[in-house]
């Protein structure tokens, strides 16, 4: 398990690291924290206390207990694609549905 706690966090690359290696995230739900973690891939939480913090540290945990949940989420997480190529073909998508508007 990764944590991270921040408190604000505009883009962050250490949660998309963690992902890549199947070390499942703990994150408070702030900026690219929230956009890029998801229920499939790892654990948020949103008040930024350390009782929010621990609820979600204790989730998490729980999860480990079930060892085919927790590599299934594992697995997931290893497949997200945050590459160049994967961004450059959603913007071109994007860009053709606007010209077809």
């Amino acid at each position: 398990m990764f944590l991270m706690p921040s408190k604000y966090e505009p883009c962050g690359l250490n949660q998309i690291y963690s992902l890549k290696y199947g070390t499942i995230p703990i994150v408070r739900a702030t900026g690219g924290l929230d956009d890029t973690i998801d229920e499939e891939t790892g654990f948020k939480f949103r008040d930024y206390t350390g009782s929010a913090l621990y609820g979600a540290i204790q989730t998490a945990l729980s999860a480990y207990q079930d060892g085919d949940r927790w590599v299934a989420m594992m697995r997931r997480a290893m497949r997200k694609d945050y590459s160049w190529t994967s961004s450059a073909a959603e913007y071109a998508a994007l860009y053709r549905r606007l010209l077809t508007s």
